[in-house]
């Protein structure tokens, strides 16, 4: 389902992924808000169109201003636990990581997916990036179903 949002000029980008992280405090009294704050807060999107002829608008968030742009939610690649990664399955993540050093550590904390969350497994990709999980845990990497 695409929605029509407004993001920085600079973010405005077909294929780029971002996570929404909600109203800033330079938000307050924008006369675009309306247009701008209508995503869903820590769900990952990607853009799919960027709007010809739209104006580039001044914000107090982004420097160089605001364009519209055609979003859709997109699916959150993530490492969950090998005994539950199937196809079609609900798993939640594993749990935090301490170790931002590891390959796999975007996937062990993934953004736009929460620890608390449960979710659906559209695809299984295999094996995660890393040769050995620093806490013992046998991960497979999978692909999240986009949030509707």
């Amino acid at each position: 389902m695409t929605t029509v949002t407004l993001i920085g000029t600079r973010l405005a980008d077909t294929g780029r992924e971002f996570v929404y992280q909600g109203e800033s405090p330079d938000c307050e009294g924008c006369p675009y808000r309306s247009q701008c704050l209508n995503l869903s807060e820590g769900t990952r999107y990607r853009v799919t169109g960027i709007r010809e002829n739209a104006q580039t608008l001044d914000c107090a968030v982004h420097d160089a201003g605001v364009r519209a742009v055609e979003v859709e939610p997109a699916p959150v690649p993530a490492n969950v636990p090998s005994k539950q990664a199937y196809a079609g399955g609900r798993v939640s993540l594993a749990g935090p990581c301490p170790h931002t050093e590891c390959p796999s550590h975007g996937y062990c904390v993934p953004d736009g997916a929460g620890f608390d969350d449960e979710r659906v497994i559209d695809q299984v990709l295999g094996e995660p990036p890393h040769d050995t999980c620093a806490l013992d845990r046998d991960l497979t990497l999978v692909e999240f179903r986009a949030e509707e």
